[in-house]
């Protein structure tokens, strides 16, 4: 399962998840400028002060003049370059452009100046967590909540990504205790019973999905998020009258149609499916999980070329979906093309290690190359892994695992 949602679903994710993009948090440039000095109105200050540019930058990033606040606060690290705040705040900026990479790099660079920066790695966490590095994310996030206990941003994102990374338990250790402030949230109650169901926490399941029920009324974000919890508990025959609900109430409403072509998939509605998934790419032709979905329904019915052009394009996307490239590995198996088939299946591995069925795949690959005991390597690693009873649920490239893009996709 692999969290840009708009409309209700971005405003209900955004009530859980403030991004710590505050220009400056109190306090943290203290740490890095001059011990004792201050920026006064009653008092001149050299115009090399880096204090002078810190403060301008402050002004500029508040004002969301993102230009000005850079330059100034180059200014700062050229004039002194241990500012951890200031490239914590060049990171900010970059995050508020989307450049996740430059973010990335400049927030670790802040933290390396600057341990103590707690809000720094809050940011850290939800780079990765917006590049899809649901593991990745799990360490700064686990720190900000280890050092702030009562941060619901961090432990929300990190109860997500433990929902991604298929860790139900410690998503459900993570997420209760947000209870208390969180019960009258839609999404909140519905990742909750995510984590709840696969965790076998059946009594949380039911408590979660009650109080859904409970605080729904007749809105087309309750039935979409209720027909939801329903796919996820595997009853989509409840799933999709909750669904066409919400279509009919509001048929542009995000994920809807995606939702619905899921529904009709696990109802074996073949044709309904196909122009379910149609019509939500219409709505968002950018989703790569519906490119996704749709090379898996065309490869299911045999049809090779459509599966292969709908995979290529899901992973122009986002190249980081295993369950694309492993559907380009059969394809390219069946196609002889070995060598392909071996690159998108190592690709495949790297992002999904625990794959008993991509790395049986592998083995195959490898034996027809003649590689017969690297082969035999991966046979014996995909038999014991059935030996050792891994849940079906937990295989990550299973089809029966329900997509929850307007999750994997972040808040603004």
């Amino acid at each position: 399962m692999k969290l840009q949602v708009t409309g209700i679903l971005r405003s209900s994710l955004s009530a859980l998840i403030v991004i710590a993009v505050a220009a400056h948090q109190p306090g943290l440039a203290a740490r890095s400028q001059h011990q004792g000095s201050s920026v006064s109105n009653s008092v001149t200050i050299p115009a090399k002060d880096p204090q002078v540019w810190f403060a301008k930058g402050q002004a500029a990033l508040q004002a969301g003049d993102l230009d000005s606040a850079e330059t100034d606060f180059r200014k700062v690290t050229a004039a002194d370059p241990s500012s951890g705040a200031a490239y914590a705040n060049l990171g900010v900026i970059a995050m508020r452009r989307k450049h996740w990479d430059q973010a990335l790099a400049l927030l670790q660079k802040a933290e390396k100046l600057d341990p103590q920066m707690t809000g720094v790695r809050l940011n850290i966490g939800l780079v990765k967590y917006r590049r899809g590095d649901y593991a990745g994310a799990i360490k700064p996030l686990t720190a900000v909540v280890r050092e702030i206990p009562d941060s619901q941003q961090a432990r929300y994102l990190l109860g997500l990504c433990k929902v991604f990374t298929e860790n139900y338990t410690d998503a459900v250790a993570v997420l209760e205790p947000l209870w208390p402030q969180q019960s009258s949230d839609f999404m909140y109650l519905y990742v909750l019973g995510i984590a709840a169901h696969n965790a076998n926490r059946k009594d949380l399941d039911e408590k979660a999905l009650s109080r859904l029920l409970q605080i729904g009324g007749d809105k087309p974000e309750f039935h979409l998020i209720l027909g939801k919890a329903y796919l996820n508990r595997e009853e989509p025959e409840k799933a999709l009258p909750e669904l066409q609900s919400a279509a009919a109430a509001n048929p542009n409403l995000p994920f809807v149609h995606f939702s619905l072509a899921v529904a009709h998939l696990r109802l074996d509605h073949k044709e309904e499916a196909e122009a379910e998934f149609r019509k939500d790419l219409a709505l968002e032709p950018d989703l790569p999980d519906t490119y996704e979905q749709l090379g898996q329904f065309y490869q299911r019915a045999g049809n090779n070329d459509e599966a292969a052009k709908f995979f290529r394009e899901a992973l122009k996307r986002n190249p980081q979906m295993p369950a694309s490239l492993f559907g380009l590995a059969k394809i390219y198996m069946q196609e002889e093309k070995y060598r392909e088939a071996l690159s998108a299946i190592d690709s495949t591995l790297r992002l999904a290690p625990a794959s008993q069925g991509a790395h049986f795949l592998r083995g195959q690959i490898l034996a027809r190359l003649g590689r017969r005991e690297d082969a035999q390597a991966e046979f014996a690693t995909a038999t014991k892994m059935v030996n050792a009873d891994l849940s079906k649920r937990r295989e990550s490239l299973s089809d029966q695992r329900i997509p929850n893009p307007e999750l994997a996709q972040p808040p603004q």
